[in-house]
């Protein structure tokens, strides 16, 4: 296992963690994507990183913002968040050669807000359960299990709930490029002992890409860049970035409620 490079991204994973947790609570009513973009760098800045995505060619931006129908890779627009808005924040830190990639899918409201926050509330219901498949994909990160473990488990529960999974997005290997191998589905495509086996060391950003409605998506906002829902139903992204070790998986990102129960 390469010490330099874990300790590099638990840096870069810490200060990311720290990052969006400010960016989570700053996307409020009458705020703009782009506004929280401009944060966003400052934030990573200050902390002595660079910002992961304006390393990725032609993309200028330092988050991704998936409002509503988006998906992923929704580029930060002046567009103004407003109250019950589904927004997912995708951002990725650059320290000393290494990258970290995470996200997390929100409802935005204020501090009095009136929306409920019922478990039998159908877009707290959609949350809960995208978050719920992410760190049951995460458990499956161990020595001797396979992608396809991982894969399982978030195409069980997210389609347990009558959600979609997502096909062609996927999570991957993160270290020295933003994406690595191998990929990792959020569904299984074949039998579990065809996928990649995972070994100690690795670093992978394991993804839950999901929609209410159907699966398909479509590129249908000019900018080359924003994955939107074929039939505009919301969707929903949580990712994390982890280390596989002897002992499981590790969380190299993650909120100050993000919670990687043993077994």
């Amino acid at each position: 296992m390469d010490s330099k490079k874990i300790e590099t991204m638990k840096a870069a994973g810490a200060i990311l963690g720290e990052v969006l947790e400010l960016l989570l609570k700053y996307a409020k009513p009458g705020v703009s994507e782009i506004e929280v973009d401009s944060l966003a760098e400052k934030l990573i800045r200050e902390r002595g990183a660079e910002p992961g995505f304006k390393k990725v060619p032609s993309y200028k931006h330092t988050i991704c913002v998936s409002t509503n129908d988006v998906v992923v890779h929704g580029v930060p627009t002046k567009k103004v968040l407003k109250e019950g808005d589904i927004v997912g924040i995708d951002c990725g830190v650059f320290l000393n050669g290494y990258y970290t990639d995470m996200a997390e899918t929100i409802r935005v409201t204020t501090d009095s807000s009136q929306l409920t926050t019922d478990s039998n509330d159908k877009v707290e219901k959609f949350l809960v359960v995208g978050k719920k498949a992410l760190f049951a994909g995460i458990k499956e990160a161990r020595v001797g299990n396979r992608v396809g473990h991982i894969s399982r488990e978030i195409q069980s529960i997210i389609e347990g709930a009558g959600y979609s999974v997502v096909r062609n997005l996927v999570g991957h290997g993160v270290g020295k490029s933003l994406h690595e191998a191998p990929e990792i589905p959020g569904y299984l495509s074949r039998k579990i002992d065809q996928t990649p086996e995972l070994s100690a060391g690795q670093t992978l950003a394991i993804e839950a890409i999901y929609n209410m409605g159907g699966h398909e998506v479509v590129y249908d906002r000019g900018d080359n860049w924003t994955i939107a829902t074929r039939d505009r139903s919301i969707s929903g992204l949580f990712e994390r970035t982890i280390l596989v070790t002897e002992n499981g998986p590790e969380l190299l990102t993650q909120l100050s409620t993000d919670k990687l129960s043993k077994r």
